[in-house]
């Protein structure tokens, strides 16, 4: 009886983390890579909120993505947004090496990633 119980388990397990689907495509999000050096991921997060067009106004101070006030936190969301934005155009999640993509959704609490399929 236990034994079915420990495979059930790993099904439940199995499902909830298969990244979802939207679309026939699978759901990915642009995040910072944590190995990235502060220095980079400043200046990728400088460009994708100034020269590169993402919409930064949430993670300002008192918005919804503020907190975490962490360099990694706010570039993360500034690269999916960019990504999300301008992906059909053809952009990447790349950022001079500063990020990567993941199927496990970032948001939490109040602060949304957005998903564009």
């Amino acid at each position: 009886m236990p034994s079915r119980f420990l495979w059930l388990l790993l099904a439940l397990l199995c499902l909830a983390l298969t990244p979802r689907r939207s679309g026939g495509q699978l759901e990915e999000w642009c995040i910072a890579d944590e190995q990235t050096a502060a220095d980079e991921l400043k200046m990728a997060l400088d460009w994708a909120c100034e020269k590169g067009g993402a919409d930064c106004s949430k993670i300002q101070e008192n918005q919804a993505c503020y907190l975490p006030n962490t360099l990694e936190h706010h570039a993360s969301y500034a690269f999916n947004n960019y990504y999300q934005k301008f992906k059909q155009e053809g952009a990447t999640c790349y950022f001079n090496a500063a990020a990567i993509v993941t199927a496990l959704d970032p948001s939490h609490n109040s602060c949304k990633f957005e998903y564009l399929p």
